[in-house]
């Protein structure tokens, strides 16, 4: 089985973190000019590789392999959050760089073919996802065309600006990829509390978005009796805990909810709210229970505008992201290669969060391999893994690659 360099890699993901680095993080915005000065360093380590690397129509960085013949993609995403990690994406994008090397470095795998992919924009800096989605197939020219970042600059302008526009784009090819391996960081904290240092997804979990909003009377907050006053903002306080118990009723432990935004109208102390409102996601691997969270929502709200004396209404906040299993063989290379390397030292488990495999996944087999983030942390300049767990993820990447491609 290949042999990854633990130096190597830890020095290419340690010189990818200068691109915009921060504090102890990184602000490696997608199509910022430091993400277009790290995406042209990818691609020239890329052809050192031996890979033959350009960047596409989109801005995603593609390495292909010069062999012939099936190939296993392996990537992620370079872009960050404004006030992102070094780890999140970059790590499995330098994973498969450097289990490209180490095939190829190797003679008894050195045939095998390994693609590797900085997919572009998966933080949603202007259209989330939109590497992947292109290499899917999805037609993004209208969400390039209509997409812009918080500032205001259209996709379309940031593109041409990058020189990337009117370039070819890279999409999946059947008879060329055999499946795509994304290696990440967990991004929280169940590795760590477990002990372990490898997880293998098995899904990655459905979201829905809601927005529940209360409607009242504004009046003066010193002169409106107690009971008379039609209170948004109370009805909303009170709203709350009958949610978080018809969810825990329903919930289990992989089961999460948030209220991520509560906004009053007027917002004045000495106002009595005559608007309120809540955004409100959850997120399981269940796609049953998730119908059944919706349900349970609808009804509570039903109840709660019936008995008045605030009107109450729900509605989607965004469009629901489906749960998407991670396929069923891949998992199994994956374990075989956890149990070979690093035994009794991995797990499996959901993913919480949200990745371009989901994207992937509906084209070709694809799968996730985490390491442990400490602390839980991620999407923060805090974030970081032990340099022993991203060594010992990108190994057993490499050797689940190599039995991958020996048996497609």
């Amino acid at each position: 089985m290949p042999r990854v360099n633990g130096q190597r890699l830890l020095g290419d993901l340690r010189r990818l973190r200068a691109f915009g680095a921060t504090g102890t993080g990184v602000v490696r915005l997608a199509l910022s000019p430091v993400d277009l000065a790290a995406r042209e360093w990818l691609a020239g380590r890329m052809n050192e590789a031996g890979l033959e690397a350009a960047i596409d129509g989109v801005g995603t960085v593609y390495g292909r392999a010069r062999q012939s013949g099936r190939a296993l993609l392996i990537g992620s995403h370079t872009d960050t959050q404004p006030s992102g990690g070094w780890l999140d994406g970059a790590y499995g994008v330098i994973c498969g760089l450097e289990i490209a090397r180490a095939l190829r470095e190797d003679p008894a795998t050195s045939d095998l073919a390994i693609d590797v992919a900085s997919w572009m924009d998966e933080e949603g800096t202007y259209a989330g996802y939109l590497g992947s989605r292109s290499f899917a197939g999805e037609m993004v020219d209208d969400l390039i065309a209509s997409a812009s970042n918080a500032e205001g600059e259209s996709l379309s302008a940031a593109l041409t600006r990058a020189s990337y526009a009117g370039r070819p784009r890279v999409t999946f090819d059947p008879h060329r990829h055999a499946a795509y391996l994304e290696p990440h960081i967990e991004q929280g904290g169940r590795l760590e509390a477990a002990g372990k240092s490898l997880g293998i997804v098995t899904t990655i979990v459905g979201i829905r978005e809601m927005r529940v909003t209360f409607t009242g009377a504004r009046n003066h907050a010193g002169t409106t009796p107690m009971a008379i006053r039609r209170d948004a903002g109370a009805a909303l306080v009170d709203f709350v805990p009958r949610l978080d118990a018809a969810f825990r009723a329903l919930a289990d432990a992989d089961t999460v909810w948030t209220i991520g935004r509560i906004t009053l109208d007027p917002g004045s102390l000495s106002v009595i709210p005559g608007r309120a409102e809540i955004l409100l996601q959850f997120r399981d691997g269940d796609p049953a229970r998730l119908t059944r969270m919706e349900q349970a929502l609808a009804d509570l709200v039903r109840a709660v505008d019936a008995a008045g004396p605030v009107r109450v209404t729900l509605d989607e906040h965004d469009l629901p992201a489906e749960p998407v299993a991670m396929d069923s063989a891949l998992q199994q290379h994956l374990s075989d290669a956890a149990a070979a390397l690093a035994p009794g030292k991995w797990l499996c488990m959901p993913s919480g969060a949200g990745h371009d495999a989901q994207v992937i996944a509906k084209v070709m087999p694809a799968a996730m391999l985490f390491v442990p983030s400490i602390g839980g942390i991620s999407h923060d300049f805090g974030e970081d893994t032990g340099d022993d767990d991203l060594v010992l993820g990108c190994a057993v990447a490499a050797r689940a690659a190599a039995a991958i491609l020996r048996g497609s």
